[in-house]
């Protein structure tokens, strides 16, 4: 999976250092050095992420990219940077023995209904099961998580499993002015947690608030671009 965001540039102790802004081990299960490379100016840089030390604990699931010297000192350090981030099986594999693929898809996406969450922590679900016109109960079955344990990971795999087809790439717009797709599930921040709802059509679906016409856009962490 492929991760979009801006960030800077910094020398530290460890080395150049870009922050990362979402957490690593909620998206993609993985821990510890992870391998990986980067689209920085243009260039392919391979990378390691090495964990952030945060308080009493050094693993949190948030993480920097390491990048090496000699391709970082080729660029402008504490200035935003588009950066396209490539981390490998970074998905949880749900998708296999499934009925469904993108030829054959749950169903085409032509029309969204609100489903709201019968209790809090189940947005995630809810909009997978927007998305595939089905109930947040089939959703919880294949996705195998409870409340608040629906990760932009989990998600993706559950949309693979139903053959609803989204892009490879998750956008990180942290506030800033975007211009969404027709349909999109989108992130923000919300506490410890991310909260999910559905963009369609110039509306958004919303699992606690129902359909809204409007969306203060610099509550926005990010968005997953579903192709219909």
């Amino acid at each position: 999976m492929r991760y979009f965001f801006q960030s800077v540039i910094e020398k530290k102790e460890k080395g150049y250092m870009i922050r990362i802004p979402f957490n690593v081990w909620e998206v993609c299960k993985q821990r510890d050095v992870i391998k990986a490379d980067v689209v920085l100016d243009n260039a392919v840089i391979d990378c390691e992420l090495l964990p952030r030390e945060n308080g009493k604990s050094t693993f949190q699931g948030n993480y920097e990219i390491h990048i090496p010297d000699d391709d970082a000192v080729k660029v402008e350090l504490g200035v935003p940077h588009k950066i396209l981030l490539h981390i490998t099986e970074s998905l949880i594999r749900m998708d296999q023995n499934s009925p469904y693929s993108f030829d054959n898809p749950i169903r085409r996406i032509d029309s969204m209904k609100v489903i709201i969450q019968p209790e809090d922590g189940l947005c995630g679900q809810s909009c997978v099961a927007m998305l595939a016109g089905i109930t947040i109960a089939e959703v919880i079955s294949v996705m195998d998580c409870r409340e608040w344990q629906a990760t932009m990971g989990r998600m993706i795999s559950a949309l693979n499993y139903y053959g609803i087809d989204h892009s490879d790439v998750i956008n990180y717009t942290e506030g800033r002015a975007a211009v969404l797709p027709k349909c999109c599930i989108m992130m923000e921040k919300m506490g410890r947690y991310c909260h999910y709802l559905v963009h369609y059509d110039g509306k958004y679906y919303d699992s606690n608030l129902g359909v809204l016409d409007e969306y203060d856009m610099s509550k926005l962490l990010g968005y997953l671009e579903i192709k219909c």
